[in-house]
């Protein structure tokens, strides 16, 4: 999921009553829900390496622990800042009361237990792990020792719905904060538990929601399918917001073919014409591509790839290779069929989808440059 679910969920864990057992669980909570994208500075060697390590040892479930381990390091460091600062105004004279060095200072803050504040942080990375698996470009949670990708494809990667359940959940108590101040009430000190709890309690409901609607989805493709060839597997990927829409990839053996289905209305569109792709035909330098790294790390990850060789067509915002009379290049794209539609409403195609790659192969069998997202990797 995108940073601020991530960011929002930590936030509930944390007030949903582990911000009642140790100072720092809210803080550390939220810090470890989105530590885990921290991978993407690997992109800072190159889109290939970026692409390659996103989702990697940080997302898995031995690495969990060592990612909440780091969050827990940063929080004692503030701590410590904190409390020098705290020492610092305890011993310099009040201006305004008088107050001698040594004099007694302000009330005492919560209890610190750094058990506690390691275990907020260790649910919380383990949260973003649970987020993640819900949309369709999917974990590795059992790395290094497994490298399969799992994608539950119910949830959509930015999902409105989870904004508003949780953005309610962490407003509402303050909104009501203000009230009780207005009308003289005391204050609480934990306010907002019931919310984060009906907040990741109404996540699980949604998640099943749309658990049930994919599989009801999947059942109705079954019962009515959309071609007569021999059917090798399906995906079904979400829509934003609409729990009813459901996007299927069909694979046979001679071309992939996609319809638009609705759980609610029951009804299934796929156009012969438009929504058949066929496979395309296996060239030198497709089979070239496949082994350069971007082909490696692509295929790896990439369920649903197409690997297609489009000739002497430019890539965007790379010029071709020089090269002499007597050579010649071609371009191999990249590209995954489950972020080629239009789940926003647009019209998209596998060449202008998301998350696609190209390379240039010179003369059939040589890398000339490896490209994602207008960037080249070196």
């Amino acid at each position: 999921m995108e940073p601020i679910t991530h960011f929002l969920t930590g936030a509930c864990i944390g007030r949903a009553g582990l911000n009642r057992k140790t100072a720092y669980a809210t803080l550390a909570a939220v810090l470890a829900a989105e530590a885990a994208d921290l991978d993407v500075l690997w992109g800072l060697a190159g889109p290939v390496e970026g692409l390659k390590h996103h989702r990697g040892i940080t997302h898995t479930l031995v690495g969990a622990p060592l990612v909440a381990a780091a969050v827990v390091g940063a929080v004692w460091l503030l701590h410590r800042r904190v409390q020098r600062r705290r020492a610092l105004r305890q011993h310099e004279p009040n201006a305004k009361s008088g107050t001698e060095p040594g004099a007694p200072g302000p009330p005492q803050p919560q209890q610190l237990r750094w058990g506690w504040v390691w275990a907020s942080a260790l649910i919380a990375a383990y949260s973003h792990i649970l987020l993640d698996w819900t949309n369709n470009y999917g974990v590795r949670p059992f790395f290094p020792f497994n490298a399969k990708w799992y994608a539950g494809s119910i949830c959509f990667i930015a999902e409105p719905v989870l904004w508003a359940l949780l953005v309610a959940a962490l407003v509402f108590p303050w909104l009501f904060g203000l009230t009780d101040r207005e009308i003289g009430a005391r204050k609480r000190r934990f306010r907002g538990r019931g919310w984060a709890i009906f907040a990741l309690a109404g996540m699980a409901v949604l998640w099943c929601w749309r658990w049930g609607e994919q599989a009801q989805a999947k059942a109705m493709l079954m019962a009515n399918p959309v071609t007569d060839a021999q059917v090798e597997r399906v995906a079904l990927e979400p829509y934003p917001v609409n729990l009813y829409r459901w996007h299927a990839i069909i694979e046979t053996p001679d071309y992939y073919q996609t319809a638009e289905i609705n759980t609610r209305t029951g009804a299934i569109v796929s156009d012969d014409q438009t929504s058949v792709l066929y496979k395309p035909r296996v060239t030198a330098a497709v089979e070239a591509a496949k082994q350069t790294r971007l082909g490696r790390v692509y295929l790896d990850w990439g369920r649903w790839a197409v690997v297609r060789d489009v000739g002497q067509e430019p890539i965007p915002g790379a010029e071709p290779p020089r090269l002499p009379p007597h050579r010649t290049w071609t371009t191999v794209r990249f590209s995954d069929l489950r972020f080629a539609y239009g789940f926003l409403g647009e019209a998209r195609s596998t060449s202008s989808s998301p998350l696609g790659g190209w390379v240039y192969i010179v003369d059939g069998h040589d890398d000339a440059g490896e490209y994602m997202n207008g960037r080249e990797q070196k």
